[in-house]
């Protein structure tokens, strides 16, 4: 679980200090840099598991383009900052295997991870440049201090389940500078042993190499860092049918939907519990959630095809009619795969989802909102795999959700002029609601100006009239659906009533 993330020199992030609480919902207009913030979240997820080079050509340009080495880093004009620094503070799992299936116990749950890279035009061998590791450091967070650093609401016994373990050494530190500097890798108990590594010839970072006998902790940390996704669930990829051969995990654009339900209703449920054995139980479950959301649901179940080897997931309607996903809207696909990942033990840790309210009806902007929540972690509740921990973050620019969600769970992106030399460049800010958590408890984050705001819960009055077009047809008949004389009552009433 990411509970706080400081981003300097990547993209238009400069400065940034966001913490995160089981729901965030952030809210801005297009372009003004919500997506880079789940950006530099998936670059360092990619940066536990694959190499600089590999993680960083994997990040998406300004322009939507993978591939641009220099397009990752910030820029004023035509001149690009040389360093970025990431800083993530999480609670990572208590246990887990390494890629040879070894079992890893955690010194400590909750940690932060420092990192900063350079580019280093220099290197001959690739003609984009390099990244050269400047830093890279993993230490605990103590105990006695969760309180003070978990701002958002949450009961001891949440806290006290979720955060474990006693205060250690650091894992991972760098010393020395330029040519002599040395990432150290320490001695985590009896089995392991301190490595030190030259940084300036690393071609990855020293956490993603960690293994359970020697860095545990360290490999843990790897292993959240892994699960941090960006859920971009394409209604193509949902209505697909699997083969037998397919992954049962769901994918990030929303494949292997069917193979994931069906292995979960094999499995016995996830968070079900152990008395969920029949996979009957594990259908009902998902459709009786999906007929809270949408109401013509009767039953939903997967198809197995034993002559094409295929798996197709199927919903009936209370007329008795069974409709294959090929079949279905958008919105109930969209519906049905959150559906899925709640029951899901198995799901990422972190999951960020642009624009949750596509292909949903205005009128279930609330059901998936509860439905996200429902995802993430109960922080009133003891952790365990029912209540397991997760988080969703959502970013969003519709007036509809962000009337929705609660108002410590809202964050609003704005563009900010900033003076650099005798420069000026945009950057962008999160600002927090007033006398929530995340002002209260923060210096880094300031009240959101009501004015902003105002554009998202009345955005059809902060809108100034159109005047019509005299070269329009009709134009001097034509007018807006919330000018008609009979709306304007209603709308007046409404606005009354509230």
């Amino acid at each position: 679980m990411l509970t706080r993330l400081k981003v300097s020199g990547f993209k238009n992030l400069v400065d940034v200090d966001v913490r995160f609480g089981p729901f965030t919902c952030i809210a801005g207009v297009n372009a003004v840099g919500k997506s880079n913030l789940f950006d530099a979240i998936q670059f360092l997820s990619a940066l536990a598991d694959r190499p600089l080079m590999e993680a960083a050509l994997s990040v998406r340009d300004e322009g939507g383009r993978s591939g641009d080495l220099r397009g990752i880093f910030h820029r004023v004009g035509e001149r690009f900052d040389e360093r970025m620094l990431f800083q993530a503070e999480m609670i990572i799992p208590a246990a887990g295997h390494d890629d040879l299936g070894q079992l890893a116990r955690a010194s400590i749950t909750f940690v932060r991870y420092t990192l900063e890279l350079r580019h280093r035009e220099e290197d001959p061998s690739h003609s984009q440049g390099s990244l050269e590791l400047l830093r890279e450091e993993l230490v605990h967070i103590n105990k006695s201090d969760a309180y003070g650093r978990l701002l958002f609401p949450h009961l001891p016994k949440w806290r006290n389940t979720a955060i474990r373990g006693r205060r250690v050494p650091q894992f991972i530190s760098t010393e020395g500078d330029a040519a002599d500097r040395v990432i150290r890798r320490h001695q985590e108990g009896s089995g392991g042993r301190t490595l030190r590594l030259r940084a300036r010839d690393l071609p990855r970072t020293v956490l993603s190499a960690a293994n359970a006998s020697e860095s545990p902790t360290a490999l843990l940390t790897r292993r959240e860092m892994q699960s941090w996704r960006l859920l971009q669930l394409e209604p193509s990829a949902l209505r697909k049918p699997d083969p037998f051969t397919a992954p049962s995990r769901l994918g990030a654009d929303g494949s292997h939907l069917a193979a994931t339900l069906y292995r979960l209703a094999r499995a016995g449920g996830g968070s079900l519990g152990r008395a969920a054995a029949d996979p009957e139980q594990v259908y009902a479950r998902v459709a009786n959630r999906l007929s809270e959301l949408i109401g013509d649901v009767r039953t939903v179940g997967v198809d197995r095809d034993e002559r094409r080897e295929l798996l197709t997931l199927t919903v009936t309607g209370r007329d008795g009619t069974t409709h294959a996903a090929r079949a279905l809207s958008d919105g109930t696909l969209r519906f049905l795969a959150l559906s899925v990942l709640e029951l899901d033990p198995a799901s990422d840790r972190v999951l960020c989802l642009e624009e949750p309210e596509n292909g949903v009806h205005p009128e279930r902007i609330p059901a998936i909102l509860g439905l996200l929540r429902s995802i993430s972690t109960d922080p009133q509740e003891t952790v365990d795999e029912d209540n397991p921990l997760r988080q969703v973050i959502v970013n969003t620019h519709s007036p509809l959700v962000v009337a929705q969600v609660n108002d410590d769970e809202l964050l609003v992106a704005e563009s900010l002029q900033t003076l650099a030399g005798s420069r000026t460049f945009a950057k962008v800010a999160f600002h927090a609601l007033p006398d929530t958590w995340r002002t209260k408890g923060s210096e880094t984050v300031t009240p959101v100006p009501r004015g902003r705001l105002m554009a998202y819960l009345n955005p059809l009055q902060a809108e100034s009239p159109r005047a019509p077009s005299p070269n329009g047809p009709h134009s001097s008949t034509r007018r807006r659906v919330m000018d008609r004389p009979d709306l304007q009552m209603a709308l007046s009433l409404s606005s009354a009533d509230e």
